[in-house]
């Protein structure tokens, strides 16, 4: 047997050359800074839309499991809420209530802070309750807050059939105000959003946060709309209350809902304005430290 020692004769440089198809078939994936004016990158955020999906879908599979009434807190939270709302502003205090019984009065108010204090509530916290996720694998941040959103939503869906029953029950009969009911809804989700982003991205390296926002919203809440309508507070205070951003859209989803109710232009475009500032800076605080989650948190 004879074994041929003979080697391939290699290039004068001593180096293989690689095959020039593989180099021209290989992909190239070129990483680039986001720029300060993207704040929100909704083509990024489209391509993961099946992440967005999954993490919706879990949290509403998760959020009353193991829980002997499951779903059924969804509706009797507000209830009771609105009837020592209607007890201690309605009898007691004696506050108006539009022209309607106070119960339902209450319950639509707490319809609208609900779903915002919710999906400021949820938002804030996903970031570090999403910690493992976060520091393996990339994808948008973003897209975790703001999954929060499909099961404020769920609920507000579920909240949203027993005040119709409560309506029909006290014979309040919606007008065509009820029509602009969508857009009330989209102001208040991207407020809550916009300020969930901003908490979220700041919880991850102050965890103080998640004791801070839970004080802040229960002081908002009686600082807001929500129990009492707006007409109930001074007229020399008036200007000042409306500085809230919530004044406006609680007020004016509470007017779309019921048919009555008092609208104030002033109000309604600070909301406005508010809501979309909101949104726009919680995006670009989050899209600006993001780099850093998986570092810190």
């Amino acid at each position: 047997m004879t074994i041929d020692t003979s080697t391939t004769a290699q290039p004068d440089n001593g180096r293989i050359e690689p095959d020039e198809r593989e180099v021209e078939e290989t992909p190239l994936l070129i990483l680039r800074p986001a720029t300060g004016w993207q704040v929100l990158d909704f083509r990024e955020i489209w391509r993961y839309r099946d992440l967005l999906l999954a993490l919706a879908a879990r949290d509403v599979k998760l959020r009353y499991r193991q829980t002997a009434l499951g779903a059924t807190w969804v509706v009797l939270q507000p209830l009771i809420a609105a009837a020592l709302f209607a007890f201690v502003f309605g009898r007691v205090a004696r506050l108006p209530s539009d022209g309607v019984p106070y119960f339902v009065f209450s319950y639509a108010g707490l319809l609208a802070w609900n779903i915002f204090n919710g999906t400021l509530t949820k938002a804030s916290v996903s970031l570090v309750q999403n910690s493992q996720l976060i520091s393996k694998v990339y994808f948008p941040r973003i897209i975790v807050p703001v999954s929060t959103v499909f099961s404020s939503l769920v609920d507000f869906a579920v909240a949203l059939v027993m005040m119709a029953a409560i309506m029909a029950w006290n014979r309040v009969i919606p007008s065509f105000s009820i029509l602009l009911l969508p857009i009330w809804l989209i102001l208040i989700l991207m407020l809550s959003v916009g300020c969930g982003l901003f908490c979220a991205a700041l919880m991850v390296t102050y965890r103080d946060v998640q004791y801070v926002v839970p004080v802040i919203t229960q002081f908002l809440m009686y600082a807001s709309p929500v129990a009492y309508s707006i007409t109930a507070v001074p007229v020399h205070l008036r200007v000042l209350y409306q500085l809230n951003p919530l004044s406006g859209i609680l007020e004016a989803f509470r007017w779309s809902l019921l048919g009555k109710g008092h609208l104030d232009g002033w109000a309604i475009t600070s909301s406005v304005f508010f809501s979309f500032a909101a949104l726009l800076g919680g995006a670009a605080y989050l899209r600006n430290t993001e780099r850093r989650f998986a570092d810190v948190i």
